[in-house]
């Protein structure tokens, strides 16, 4: 999902982290080409080096979540059509063991999909972990993206441009997305939320 600091991780799964990069790999490809875009012009619509694109698009390198979010930005795209892997009919179970989670580089916020990485997705659903005294700075999301939020256990404070906003357990917030907004935890105990974040067409 969106964060400034985050790095893609999967818990004690190297092979699934390597999977995520071949797969980062394939779609920024076919994203690229189909808009007609030179690394070059997409360096430029994303602020992400020719450099760095080059590396991921040869899978010689495992990008943040920060980057990914403004390559998807430049690309006009959701998050997950990044991670989009090849579509399947029927129901799809995501067991716990087997979904992709997202931890920050301090380790003090985590955010696990709970949705499949197939077809094309308006909408993405994630499980967010924020650890006691965390905090989680994110960047603006495309212009029109929103984000509802509802805080299951804990408390949440969430900063949106310049207001701040104190959450509950059971509480709720919806805002537009498109602009700075950082979490954190002013607690000692952990705080756990779900997200449903929402892009524009």
């Amino acid at each position: 999902m969106k964060t400034k600091s985050s790095t893609i991780t999967e818990d004690n799964n190297h092979d699934t982290a390597e999977h995520i990069v071949e797969t980062v790999k394939e779609n920024l490809k076919n994203l690229r080409q189909k808009r007609n875009l030179s690394l070059d012009k997409l360096a430029l619509r994303c602020g992400v080096s020719r450099a760095m694109l080059s590396q991921i698009e040869q899978g010689k390198s495992t990008p943040t979540i920060s980057v990914l979010w403004k390559i998807a930005n430049g690309l006009s795209v959701p998050f997950s059509d990044l991670l989009k892997e090849k579509d399947s009919d029927g129901v799809h179970l995501l067991k716990f063991e087997n979904t992709k989670i997202l931890f920050s580089n301090s380790k003090v916020f985590s955010s696990r999909a709970l949705f499949p990485f197939t077809g094309n997705r308006k909408s993405e659903l994630y499980e967010l972990i924020l650890k006691p005294g965390g905090i989680e700075v994110a960047e603006p999301h495309k212009a029109g993206t929103t984000e509802n939020i509802v805080v299951v256990a804990g408390k949440l404070r969430l900063r949106v441009g310049g207001l701040v906003y104190e959450l509950e357990s059971r509480d709720s917030v919806f805002f537009k997305a498109d602009v700075p907004h950082e979490y954190s935890n002013p607690t000692g105990e952990e705080t756990l939320m779900y997200l449903v974040m929402d892009y524009t067409e």
